[in-house]
């Protein structure tokens, strides 16, 4: 693959993703054969189930799968088996608003999150999946329905890249324009989630609050979901003392990180942020990840699909 840009994403960036997805292994949604509900939960939270056939009743099965009409018929008690739905949706959530166009190595938050949203979409459609998603920025959000094929993907890879190529310095300080957030996309993925679906939510998380917290548990009811949180090292440490100059895209202004006190709070205050992250969506059981802007997308994914599922 050519080298990308640090700043912007391309279609055919998105596009070549492709071919590092033929290398990675999507969680198949496997079909297992039920013959009861049973103690046992799926694995996978609120798949269908397909009628298989009808046999006859065995100790131990459940009186509420027995089929009345051919027991009546023939005499004998009889019960239902079942498939679980084979099928499973994909949903992508991508972060692409303002906090997440900012990078100090290698890329910006914003491309990571478009080249890990492609190359999950590339894996997932050859699974056989269906794909679909949410891209959405602080002016809002476009949303991709699910569908096994290209064209599909296509679309979203076409919608992210837009939606990044919106990105500028000057967007950040447009703090009036802000009307859309992470809350309002994981409200908008509760809408058009169907039970059983794989759900990927992109973001920085820096807008986690008590809300974000109850969405994500909502949707986790009935759905398989994934965090994957994307960051940069200077979010993590204020920079060496010194004096640096720092804009928000419309006014300038020194900043000076001499003091010890100020280093050490900050610092707590991440490390305690993050913890606080990753315990809530451990507590939701929520396969979670975070993405370095450094590491490669590639790498990411393949340490997540071995917790997902």
């Amino acid at each position: 693959m050519s080298q990308a840009s640090p700043i912007y994403c391309s279609v055919k960036e998105l596009m070549l993703m492709r071919f590092e997805a033929m290398a990675l292994s999507m969680p198949s949604a496997k079909r297992a054969l039920r013959q009861q509900s049973g103690s046992h939960r799926s694995p996978f939270r609120g798949r269908g189930m397909e009628f298989s056939e009808v046999r006859l009743y065995q100790a131990g099965d459940d009186v509420r799968s027995i089929d009345w009409r051919v027991t009546a018929r023939r005499d004998k008690p009889h019960t239902k088996l079942f498939h679980e739905e084979r099928e499973r949706p994909v949903l992508i959530v991508c972060d692409q608003s303002v906090s997440q166009f900012f990078g100090s190595k290698t890329t910006f938050k914003s491309v990571r999150a478009a080249q890990s949203a492609a190359l999950l979409a590339w894996m997932a459609i050859e699974k056989g999946d269906r794909v679909g998603g949410i891209v959405f920025s602080d002016k809002g959000h476009h949303e991709v329905k699910p569908a096994r094929s290209r064209k599909s993907v296509m679309r979203l890879i076409n919608v992210i890249s837009e939606f990044n190529l919106a990105l500028s310095v000057k967007g950040a300080s447009e703090e009036a324009g802000t009307t859309f957030t992470l809350n309002d996309a994981l409200m908008e993925t509760q809408r058009i989630a169907k039970p059983g679906t794989l759900i990927f939510i992109l973001s920085d998380f820096l807008d986690f609050d008590i809300t974000t917290k109850k969405h994500i548990q909502i949707l986790s009811k009935h759905n398989n979901v994934a965090a994957i949180r994307n960051y940069d090292s200077l979010e993590m440490e204020l920079p060496p003392p010194g004096t640096y100059t720092v804009s928000n895209g419309s006014k300038t202004s020194t900043f000076q990180p001499n003091s010890r006190a100020a280093r050490e709070l900050y610092t707590k205050e991440v490390i305690e942020f993050n913890q606080q992250l990753k315990q809530t969506m451990t507590n939701l059981g929520i396969p979670y990840i975070e993405q370095n802007t450094t590491e490669p997308t590639r790498d990411i994914m393949q340490k997540l699909m071995k917790i997902v599922l």
